[in-house]
């Protein structure tokens, strides 16, 4: 049995782009809540923001992307040719 094609559309799109901001938000939120109760210095901070948080959001990205069909596999490839050059004289 083949599997349908589908393409997501602009409403995966906002929905991608409204995820990743609230994944950010959320993050950067529960960081400041961390360091202003003392359980995070400001180098081990300086370390979250720098380090962790683009790991976070790759991995927040990944999560989105399959869930909303973003995600692709071997059978979405195309072949690719180069047309052979002519040799003009």
């Amino acid at each position: 049995m083949t599997r349908l094609k589908i393409t997501p559309g602009p409403g995966a799109r906002s929905a991608f782009r409204l995820g990743i901001v609230a994944a950010a938000v959320l993050a950067l939120a529960c960081v400041g809540l961390l360091y202003w109760a003392g359980h995070l210095t400001l180098v081990l901070t300086g370390f979250v923001l720098l380090i962790v948080f683009p790991v976070y959001l790759v991995f927040a990205a990944s999560v989105l992307s399959v869930w909303l069909g973003y995600n692709k596999d071997s059978s979405d490839l195309r072949p690719v040719y180069r047309e052979k050059k002519k040799k003009t004289s």
